[in-house]
This record gives C-alpha cells, sequence and structure tokens, in this order.
C-alpha cells in the first residue's frame, strides 16, 4: 500500500480516536458504546504499525487492494454497529412505554386518594 495512504488512514484513526476521547471526557458518549470505536480504531491503527500485516490479509481475503478491504470491512462494521444501535433503541423504547404506563398509573392512583380525601 502506497505509503501516503498509509499515512492519511493513520492520521484519520487517530483523529477518530481523539474525538471519541473526547467525547467519553466530556460525558456526551457512554464508555460502553464507545468501547467499540475505540477498538475498531485501535485494529485500524494496528494494521498500519506491523508492516506487511495488511497486504498479507488483503490477499487472504482476496481483495485487489487494501484500501478496498479497508473500506469494505469498515462498511460491514459500520453496518452491525447500526443494527446493535437499533436494538439497543428498540430495548430503550420498550422501557419508555412501561415507564409512561407506570407513571399514568400512579397518577390515577394519586388522583383516587386525594379525591377521597
Amino acid at each position: 500500500m502506497n505509503d501516503k495512504l498509509i499515512f492519511i488512514f493513520a492520521m484519520f484513526s487517530i483523529v477518530v480516536l481523539i474525538f471519541i476521547l473526547h467525547f467519553i471526557k466530556k460525558d456526551k458518549i457512554n464508555i460502553k458504546y464507545a468501547l467499540v470505536w475505540l477498538l475498531l480504531f485501535f485494529i485500524l491503527l494496528l494494521f498500519f504499525v506491523i508492516p506487511g500485516f495488511l497486504d498479507k490479509l488483503t490477499k487472504t481475503l482476496g481483495f485487489q487492494v487494501s484500501s478496498n478491504m479497508i473500506f469494505s470491512l469498515l462498511i460491514g462494521v459500520l453496518v452491525i454497529i447500526n443494527v446493535v444501535l437499533t436494538g439497543i433503541v428498540s430495548s430503550q423504547d420498550k422501557k419508555i412505554r412501561l415507564l409512561i404506563q407506570e407513571i399514568s398509573l400512579l397518577k390515577g392512583t394519586m388522583k383516587d386518594d386525594l379525591n377521597e380525601r
């Protein structure tokens, strides 16, 4: 792979890692959700640190160019992350609906108690 392209990918990974760490520090993202991103970009950095590893992996997986493999893997990881986050949102939606129902029942009980007094 071209040295310039490796440098660009490495710089991109480092910038994303800095953003993720900044979001964790400012408490804008939960650590358990950030771990996936941190792990992903840490592995991506390892591809660039270990010479020849990326080329061997590219040939093993049957790609012609390393950049195509990286983009394909990143798209696959993004799809997986999207599915996981959709599951989390669905779970939270159910919990919110349950909380709304419980609050409505409590408000109804409180109204009944106030009307009896």
